[in-house]
């Protein structure tokens, strides 16, 4: 995912047989890290917002946006959590099993071609890890 931040990296990266370009890759590509980091003074809709205006084109205009938005919202199962606090991990506002459709959907809202994930069921339960990847498929 070009997120390796220590160790030696050998080799080549190829994207349908074609040399792998950062600057093209990161358009195409989205990446939800291990650990759920979210502003915690926003809902969940403002994060989904906030990531939508940051990472679409400038040519995606503002109802496509909120379409696209509530789109995903429905696919991750967050329409219930739309107006919650993200608030602090193991504090207050989302559970873990929360947050983590809360990270994916974040990387969604930029219609990623391919996405990557680090654990995405790290630190859940049974239950809860099932419920991220039936969000995943």
């Amino acid at each position: 995912a070009g997120r390796k931040t220590s160790g030696y990296i050998e080799g080549s990266i190829t994207i349908s047989g074609y040399p792998k370009n950062q600057k093209t890759f990161a358009r195409i590509s989205g990446y939800c890290e291990q650990f759920d980091i979210h502003s915690p003074n926003v809902t969940v809709y403002e994060s989904l917002l906030y990531s939508a205006w940051l990472r679409l084109s400038p040519e995606v205009d503002h109802a496509t946006r909120k379409m696209f938005i509530e789109e995903v919202m429905e696919l991750v199962e967050l329409n219930s959590l739309r107006e919650a606090l993200v608030g602090f991990p193991g504090e207050n506002g989302l559970s873990t099993e929360q947050r983590k459709r809360l990270t994916i959907a974040v990387e969604l809202v930029a219609n990623p071609s391919i996405i990557f994930m680090d654990e995405p069921t790290s630190g859940l339960d049974a239950r809860a890890a099932a419920i991220v990847m039936r969000t995943v498929r």
